[in-house]
């Protein structure tokens, strides 16, 4: 827009100035703007704006529109240019392969410029020297290319027919005879199997192989994926499974978009989490005195037979937080399972782009590693509340591995924007839960665990309900802060999936789908807006309250 009154012969210069920055753009780094603006006009923007960086893969497609855009604008005639200028079609043509790859080829940094051909029509053109120097950077493009190149009427007879002769003949499989038909021909596996499953398609009762190709069981496809997740190499699922790569690839990213679907990703909400930079300010920077490595299997080690070895090395190991640290733990942990979560909001199945799978994944994998981090960093606090809960008749192993799913728990549901410890709220979580899950702790709470718990209780502010009269009171209590403060349909969601419907708490409980069917809609909408409720109710109810709701 701002080149429009520009000279025309300025603008040459820097349609050639774009063009040389496309060629030296390196797709994993970022640019500043101020570079992108002198490499192009050779001056640096007036306005003291602060610029985002530009990723280099989003800059060379940029570049590309800019180039197309100004070369529409100039359009000088093809003869003109003291070399040879070849159209799209031409070109295709002149190399033995498809438009269609001439065209995949320029977003891989084939640069086309629009030309007045002959005709005295604007069109796309190629440079000879632009389209020699791109071949001499991707010596193997143009041959792996014109394998996929547009096969006559008479090759694809031949290649059914020598599959045919192959599939009666040998007891090889689809995969094994693609792979010889595409070596006589010296054609693309890909192009030889297209052929193949489209004759099939078009004769339904005369497959040339046992099953038709595409064909896959559900039973299949989830022991691929499985199989994957394991560790299998690609090449003996192809070859287990008699599939073609582009097929396994296909079946293990359907089972990565299933399972993604599948998992619950909760997080505690924030309103900096959608204020504008809040990636960068949030994530940008390193925490202080905190490495995180993003390394897997950091669970904290579950205690068999009496041996605290394991559990004491982890512990050694462990790193101490800070409040600082803490608080910048857990809002990195919440952030990062929001950005997931949003990724995911209105994902389907079928058709998802790996892009976006890799970005969910990396996502929760993170927000999973430092979950872990803060676990580990409070693993001490669950030896010291098992020793003041320990006695005769309670095994210390089972105490401490209770304590552990306590803290996992803890830390899931722990808000960290109300200004506790974490330390303090794991402390009342682990207490609770021993009181509820060890028969002797309900029985006796021993001096030392019942002064524990009643000072965590005393932080919060409050005494949980005892008795049946406590529980109906704040049942009801509970109820009326739902009505006050949620629509109808978000009461009925959470009214009847936490069971508050009848005479007493947890009682009536239906399911998502129970629930959807109920208000006419999808099983994950019915999700979303449960989620949507209880962040509300997250800030109107107390640790207790909550804890009391969603049990």
């Amino acid at each position: 827009m701002q080149l429009r009154f520009t000279p025309q012969s300025k603008r040459r210069k820097q349609l050639e100035g774009a063009e040389n920055l496309l060629s030296i753009i390196d797709k994993g780094r970022e640019y500043p703007f101020e570079f992108v603006c002198f490499k192009i006009t050779g001056f640096r923007p007036s306005e003291q704006i602060e610029w985002q960086p530009i990723k280099g893969e989003e800059l060379i497609d940029d570049l590309r529109i800019f180039i197309s855009k100004l070369s529409g604008q100039i359009a000088p005639p093809a003869w003109e240019q003291g070399e040879k200028v070849s159209t799209i079609e031409e070109l295709a043509k002149e190399l033995g392969v498809s438009t269609k790859t001439i065209n995949r080829w320029r977003k891989r940094g084939l640069v086309a410029l629009k030309f007045i051909f002959d005709d005295g029509e604007k069109r796309f053109g190629f440079l000879d020297s632009t389209v020699a120097v791109f071949l001499k950077e991707h010596p193997d493009l143009a041959a792996r290319a014109r394998k996929f190149a547009r096969l006559t009427k008479k090759e694809r007879q031949q290649i059914v027919r020598r599959a045919l002769s192959f599939a009666a003949r040998t007891g090889l499989s689809r995969y094994q005879v693609i792979n010889k038909i595409a070596e006589k021909f010296g054609r693309a596996h890909e192009t030889i199997r297209y052929v193949i499953a489209n004759y099939e398609k078009t004769n339904p009762d005369r497959h040339i192989f046992g099953k038709p190709a595409g064909v896959v069981s559900p039973a299949e496809g989830a022991e691929i994926y499985r199989l994957y997740k394991q560790g299998g190499d690609i090449k003996e699922l192809i070859s287990r499974f008699h599939r073609t790569k582009s097929s396994i690839y296909r079946i293990i990213k359907l089972g990565r978009a299933k399972a993604i679907m599948a998992r619950k990703i909760e997080y505690i909400a924030s309103e900096e989490f959608s204020a504008i930079g809040a990636e960068q300010k949030i994530l940008g920077n390193p925490v202080a005195g905190v490495k995180l490595s993003f390394r897997k299997n950091i669970e904290p080690p579950q205690l068999t037979g009496g041996s605290f070895e394991r559990y004491q090395e982890a512990m050694n190991d462990a790193p101490v937080l800070n409040r600082e640290q803490e608080v910048e733990l857990f809002r990195r942990c919440n952030y990062l399972k929001y950005l997931a979560f949003t990724a995911r909001d209105g994902m389907k199945v079928s058709g998802v782009l790996s892009a976006r799978l890799n970005k969910i994944e990396r996502y929760l994998a993170q927000a999973e590693t430092i979950r872990k981090m803060i676990i580990e960093a409070n693993l001490r606090l669950v030896v010291s509340i098992a020793n003041k809960h320990f006695s005769s008749g309670v095994n210390m192993a089972d105490l401490v591995s209770e304590g552990n799913l306590s803290l996992m728990q803890a830390a899931e549901k722990f808000d960290y924007t109300k200004g506790f410890r974490f330390s303090t709220y794991a402390t009342w979580a682990i207490t609770k839960d021993y009181a509820r899950r060890i028969p002797q702790e309900a029985a006796r709470l021993d001096k030392g665990g019942a002064a524990s718990l009643e000072n965590v209780q005393r932080d919060f502010r409050t005494t949980m309900a005892a008795g049946v009269v406590a529980i109906e009171r704040a049942r009801e209590s509970l109820v009326q802060v739902i009505k006050d403060n949620l629509d109808e349909r978000e009461q009925y969601i959470i009214m009847n999936h936490y069971g508050l419907v009848g005479s007493s708490i947890k009682k009536q409980k239906k399911t998502f789908l129970q629930i959807g069917q109920d208000l006419g809609m999808s099983k994950e909408r019915v999700r979303q807006l449960e989620l949507i409720a209880l962040q509300k109710l997250k800030h109107l109810l107390s640790i207790e309250e909550f804890e009391m709701l969603t049990g």
